[in-house]
């Protein structure tokens, strides 16, 4: 499973993603221009230690994304979205997709990929959740639906 985060703007975010993929064996793919540097401390303080299992791929531009993972299932996550994360049949090698803190996706990827587009349910009025709290939701869900393969795969059981 992949994690793909279009110029990301906030190093926190960033981080606590990078450990989420950490802890549950998915791949980070990082798309420029990032709104900080990968030195950036409150990254690695989000991080923590757990850089060194993070598996990071760094793109500059979603195109070359696009190019590299061709036949891959794209899912791309927008509060604009027309149907629920809970609906998609995710599969252990999708590309699960979100845009930057303050735009999210650009509206012509959205508008060409509109049918893979999925949205996590919330009130009316409400705008967005935090971008690394969307990730972790939809990403479980993903894994919840293979089984946790991911998670059997890099060690003994679930650890919560």
């Amino acid at each position: 499973m992949h994690i793909v985060l279009i110029e990301p703007e906030i190093p926190g975010n960033t981080g606590n993603i990078a450990r989420l993929c950490a802890a549950t064996g998915i791949e980070l793919h990082l798309v420029e221009p990032l709104g900080f540097s990968v030195d950036d401390k409150h990254l690695k303080r989000a991080g923590l230690d757990y850089w060194h299992l993070v598996t990071i791929h760094y793109h500059k531009n979603f195109d070359e994304v696009l190019a590299q993972y061709a036949g891959h299932n794209f899912y791309y996550c927008s509060t604009k979205a027309p149907r629920s994360y809970t609906e998609a049949q995710f599969t252990a090698d999708d590309m699960l997709v979100f845009g930057k803190e303050t735009a999210g996706i650009p509206e012509t990827i959205l508008k060409a990929n509109w049918e893979s587009c999925v949205r996590i349910p919330m009130i009316p009025g409400a705008r967005s959740l935090n971008l690394s709290n969307s990730v972790a939701i939809v990403a479980y869900e993903a894994m919840r639906q293979i089984g946790f393969a991911n998670l059997a795969e890099k060690g003994p059981g679930l650890h919560i």
